[in-house]
């Protein structure tokens, strides 16, 4: 393994994982305020948001090119800058919906690899005593970068000419570049390099079979500590008889502050309690802690409790995941980007499909409906989890 001595600092490291954070803001929070105020249709823009979301879990299909022909720092760069390209350019389109929904995706696409890419690179570097941290700095960096571009995109825009705002923007999803020339990396692999693709599919088969990745992707698919009403309370303010300004600052300041504190607690608790229990015991505590909501009066007190332990929770859950694929990797792994990738994916899975139940949840009984449904489904599948890994506990592979 690579010495530890010649890397940067785990919290820098961490910064690896900004566009992800600053691509997500701009796709999910920037293009969708500049469209509804050219008056498109409501259902249209939801429509286009659900198309960029696909990459967040389809583009773990192409990471196995990245730990093929060439190192993962090249691949890195390179969609680094194909996702801001797109990303940014995007916003150019904002008269041509078809064009504008077809960049953000390709660009959702690239920076979903870009993700893999790093996360592979990285963590095969990280010793196993600083891999905790590192998964606490990646989601701080992406909670982070996501929530200042969510702050200051709209005033770049129309602050400045429209098209300097633009190139700041592409600009932010450029700042980790830098980082890239001071942490070390190896080449591709040379078996991997020089076979032929029928060989590395038989590599990438054999990987997929392993029984830690097997365990990790079970663990993730599961709706366990999703907790996808995140991306569902913004919409509620009103159910609790609050402002949209305040909407606006619990939202955005206010979840960047919940989400990084969620992240740090983790390395704290990491060493004393194993990723796996420690995942599982977030979902369930998080569970109860949204069972507690249905029971507090709907307004605005409940409303900011909500919003920041929901992020919070989330936060430690992203943390605890990163912690699992980096130890999942181990060192030395020829295919740490392909099972980045993968597992990465996985985990964003149950976050659309909590999302609907959340709302068919609210459909059958509101606020209260809503709340019920996410935590009995993601408690349920954290307790049932739990059970199922201390049963089998002899012959589950350590991490």
């Amino acid at each position: 393994m690579a010495t530890t001595r010649t890397l940067p600092p785990t919290w820098l490291m961490g910064f690896g994982f900004l566009p992800l954070g600053v691509s997500g803001a701009v796709m999910l929070i920037t293009v969708p305020q500049l469209l509804s105020a050219v008056h498109v249709p409501e259902p249209r823009i939801a429509s286009i948001t659900a198309v960029t979301l696909i990459p967040t879990f389809a583009s773990f299909l192409l990471a196995p090119l990245l730990d093929w022909r060439f190192s993962r720092r090249t691949y890195a760069i390179a969609f680094a800058i194909v996702g801001a390209a797109c990303t940014a350019g995007a916003l150019l389109f904002l008269d041509n919906l078809d064009a504008l929904t077809a960049l953000l995706f390709v660009g959702s696409f690239a920076i979903g690899l870009y993700v893999a890419a790093v996360g592979g690179w990285f963590g095969n570097l990280t010793s196993t005593e600083h891999k905790s941290a590192l998964g606490a700095w990646f989601t701080v960096a992406n909670i982070g970068g996501g929530g200042v571009t969510a702050s200051v995109a709209i005033a770049l825009l129309r602050g400045l000419p429209f098209t300097a705002g633009v190139a700041i923007l592409g600009g932010m999803m450029l700042l980790s570049l830098p980082l890239f020339l001071w942490v070390p990396c190896p080449p591709a692999d040379g078996r991997l390099a020089h076979e032929s693709f029928r060989a590395f599919a038989r590599d990438l088969m054999e990987l997929v079979g392993r029984r830690s990745v097997l365990w990790t992707l079970l663990l993730f698919l599961a709706p366990a500590a999703s907790f996808a009403l995140t991306n569902v309370l913004g919409g509620l303010g009103r159910d609790f008889g609050t402002p949209e300004n305040v909407v606006g600052v619990l939202g955005g300041s206010g979840a960047v502050v919940a989400g990084v504190v969620g992240s740090l607690a983790v390395p704290r608790i990491g060493g004393r309690i194993p990723p796996r229990p420690l995942y599982l015991m977030v979902g369930v505590v998080g569970a109860l802690f949204t069972l507690a909501l249905i029971n507090l009066p709907h307004t605005t007190p409940t409303f900011g409790l909500a919003m920041l332990g929901e992020n919070a929770f989330q936060a430690a859950a992203f943390s605890v995941s990163n912690i699992i694929i980096l130890r999942t990797i181990g060192h030395e792994n020829p295919l740490a980007a392909t099972q980045f990738g993968l597992l990465n994916a996985a985990s964003s899975v149950p976050l659309v499909y909590m999302q609907a139940l959340d709302g068919q949840g609210y459909a059958i009984g509101g606020v209260s409906g809503s709340l019920l449904m996410d935590a009995a489904i993601s408690g349920a599948a954290a307790v049932a989890l739990g059970l199922t890994l201390w049963l089998c506990r002899r012959t589950i592979p350590a991490i």
